[in-house]
């Protein structure tokens, strides 16, 4: 009797050794993947696509988006990482944020569980009525009418230096004209003479070279 108990734990012992070993089931949460930004998993037909622009392919695993979304592609079940659980319906979508997208104003209600929203429903269309964006003129002048204004007033000032020069002639006047045509140069390629300036004072006190970088307001003596 002893012996055949013997044998029969031998036995037992070496079928368990010879049995396979039995892997460990994957967590249902899904294969984690990193979509691009414009790949979207879409619900469609009784399953979640890939759709990337035009291109949609079929999905045979559970998805986990990056930021923890989890996407059964079968029955279209979305769990967010807020733990909250959801079903996507006919053309809805997850983005790759993991943000929902819904096709229709029925299952953007069902979400929130209003179920009084006729499954026909559609969105209203969005019509932006007014002129167009690209360019809005308001109270503050644009660059180039900075640049036409400016030039406007340099044009003036040279006129009158001129109509100075002919009645009264004087140094600094033709030094303040050389000045005023540089700067009229200098307007033309948007750049108001960087680098070396003369500072013209109204005391009518000798020039003085200024080294800068930004514009020098021309102060004509009086």
């Amino acid at each position: 009797m002893r012996l055949t108990h013997l044998v029969a734990s031998v036995l037992l012992g070496a079928g368990l050794a010879a049995a396979p070993r039995l892997v460990a089931a994957q967590p249902s949460g899904g294969q984690p993947v990193n979509p691009g930004r414009t790949t979207q998993f879409l619900f469609t037909r009784g399953a979640v696509v890939q759709r990337v622009g035009s291109r949609v392919t079929p999905l045979a695993q559970n998805v986990r988006l990056p930021n923890g979304t989890k996407i059964n592609v079968r029955s279209g079940i979305v769990e967010l990482p807020t733990g909250k659980i959801t079903t996507l319906r006919e053309g809805d979508y997850v983005n790759a944020e993991g943000g929902i997208v819904f096709g229709t104003p029925a299952s953007a209600a069902a979400a929130r569980g209003d179920t009084t929203v006729a499954a026909n429903a559609k969105f209203d269309p969005y019509v932006h009525v007014g002129t167009a964006p690209a360019h809005v003129l308001g109270d503050a002048p644009t660059d180039r009418e900075q640049l036409l204004m400016r030039k406007i007033e340099l044009l003036n000032r040279k006129m009158a230096l001129y109509s100075q020069t002919i009645t009264n002639p004087r140094d600094d006047q033709f030094s303040i004209l050389s000045v005023v045509e540089g700067q009229l140069e200098s307007d033309g390629s948007r750049r108001f003479g960087k680098g070396r300036f003369i500072l013209l004072p109204r005391d009518g006190a000798p020039l003085k070279a200024l080294e800068d970088t930004t514009v020098l307001q021309i102060t004509l003596p009086m």
